[in-house]
């Protein structure tokens, strides 16, 4: 029994001695690793102080030039005035129909889009249309087949319109043959168009000249 005891305490001895021992090599390591681990913190957080600080006065600089710059534009900007707003029913030229609805269901020669006139001002346009229709003489010399064609289109519709106000204003007598040879004169500026469509200098030339004998006949019919 005494030997065993003397056994268990040499034992328990050593342990301890070993225990005591690992604690101070561990706490030994733990210092130093402490130690050396706040020192890398420390320099680490001073490094990002010290970029949030030129960060901020990077800001501030930046903020001080645009402010500089925004008051250098503000003074030289000049006023712009504006006018009044036009009156609901037109007051500028060419809009004295603004607010009126188009049929858009309509066909497109058939819509409201251009200026309602008396038959005396529409009869007085379609014979400035006629001008211009006349005038596409020199751009078919030329070759310059889309602008005959935007000439003639733009024209057209003008005189359609017009003739159409000035037809019917006429007698019922008069309507008739009125028609016939509006319609003539609308088949031939569309062969017209066709052939600056097709650069066809024969046949463009051919229907100017049709096209002019028979818008000579519409206006004589004008008065």
């Amino acid at each position: 029994m005494a030997g065993l005891r003397g056994s268990s305490q040499a034992v328990l001895q050593g342990s301890l001695q070993l225990s005591g021992s690992t604690r101070f090599n561990v706490g030994g390591g733990n210092r130093a690793g402490v130690c050396k681990t706040g020192f890398v913190v420390r320099a680490h957080l001073s490094g990002e102080a010290e970029t949030g600080r030129r960060a901020a006065l990077g800001l501030v600089a930046a903020g001080i030039v645009s402010g500089s710059f925004v008051k250098a534009v503000m003074a030289a900007a000049k006023p712009i005035k504006l006018g009044p707003p036009p009156p609901p029913s037109g007051g500028l030229p060419g809009t004295l129909n603004s607010d009126q609805p188009r049929d858009l269901d309509l066909p497109l020669k058939s819509r409201f889009y251009l200026q309602p006139l008396s038959p005396a001002e529409a009869a007085q346009r379609a014979k400035e249309s006629a001008k211009d229709i006349i005038n596409v003489k020199p751009l078919i010399d030329k070759k310059a087949w889309p602008y005959v064609q935007n000439d003639l289109r733009l024209k057209a519709g003008y005189l359609r319109y017009d003739l159409k106000t000035v037809i019917d204003a006429k007698p019922k007598d008069e309507k008739k043959s009125l028609k016939e040879l509006t319609g003539k004169l609308f088949e031939t500026i569309n062969k017209l168009d066709y052939a600056a469509k097709t650069k066809s200098t024969p046949e463009a030339e051919k229907y100017y000249s049709e096209t002019i004998a028979v818008l000579n006949d519409v206006l004589a019919k004008l008065g």
